[in-house]
């Protein structure tokens, strides 16, 4: 953590001033929006999402739709932009506007792990097949469902032996294999397979100052990316093709937030985002 740094990321809220990079995305005072904010950020201690306030790029914010409440629209952002960072950017699938955040669509079958008790959730979200990341023969069960046709892995979790059952279900021919953290290099033993992790904050065109593995120079390219993809995500929550992730509301505003995170140090949450109401609407 950097010190005095203001932390948390997804947030949603009300429009209370704009700025000049407003104008072509016409937000107007008292618009509904929600997004991700560069907490924790070394270069404006003052901003993050445990706060009523934030200071965020119009090219990165998402307008709520009417269907959706500010509960909702919090457990949008993170999930949205490294969405589109991981697939789109980083594994490269194409992007193409009217098919983008639709796997089986854009030709792709969608397979996840998860705990037994989610596997009716994930295929209600579009998920062909759910396995159980706890089973010590999740990645050949795998490999095996698919007939070791997989090419594309996305660790969420990022430890050895996640990285193991990626591995083990990307079929013979190899593939790539993307972690939302830095992978354990022992856990790198296929040389057909490509490792890489993804850091979505670098999508805000900053240096990321913070220790190594993490730090990070200004990327243009991800930039210009991110404002790509924010426009097709927003067209997806506009025709309702997003479905907000399970989400429980928890009181006591952001001073309890610091219980919620020792709730998911200690694994007590599955399946769904704990939200705190900071200021009402």
């Amino acid at each position: 953590p950097v010190a005095r740094s203001r932390t948390g990321c997804d947030f949603a809220g009300g429009v209370v001033a704009t700025g000049s990079d407003t104008n072509k995305r016409n937000f107007s005072i008292g618009a509904r929006v929600c997004g991700c904010v560069f907490g924790n950020n070394p270069h404006r201690l003052d901003n993050g999402a445990f706060a009523e306030y934030v200071a965020v790029p119009a090219d990165l914010l998402l307008r709520i739709p009417k269907y959706m409440d500010y509960n909702e629209a919090a457990t949008l952002g993170v999930g949205l932009a490294t969405v589109g960072m991981s697939l789109y950017h980083c594994l490269k699938l194409p992007m193409e506007a009217d098919r983008a955040g639709q796997l089986p669509s854009s030709g792709y079958t969608p397979i996840a792990t998860c705990s037994p008790h989610n596997f009716n959730r994930v295929k209600s979200l579009g998920a062909i097949a759910a396995f159980d990341y706890h089973s010590p023969t999740c990645g050949r069960q795998i490999r095996g469902y698919s007939s070791g046709t997989i090419c594309y892995a996305l660790d969420c979790i990022t430890d050895t032996r996640s990285t193991a059952v990626c591995y083990e279900a990307i079929g013979p021919s190899g593939g790539r294999y993307l972690s939302l953290e830095p992978f354990p290099i022992r856990g790198h033993t296929r040389r057909s397979v490509k490792p890489n992790w993804v850091l979505s904050l670098t999508m805000y065109n900053q240096p990321i100052l913070w220790k190594r593995p993490f730090r990070r120079d200004a990327c243009p390219q991800d930039w210009e990316f991110a404002t790509r993809w924010f426009q097709i995500a927003q067209r997806m929550i506009d025709a309702g093709e997003i479905r907000p992730h399970v989400s429980e509301v928890r009181a006591g505003g952001w001073n309890a937030v610091p219980e919620g995170l020792a709730m998911l140090q200690r694994g007590e949450v599955s399946g769904k985002k704990l939200v705190y109401e900071v200021a009402r609407q």
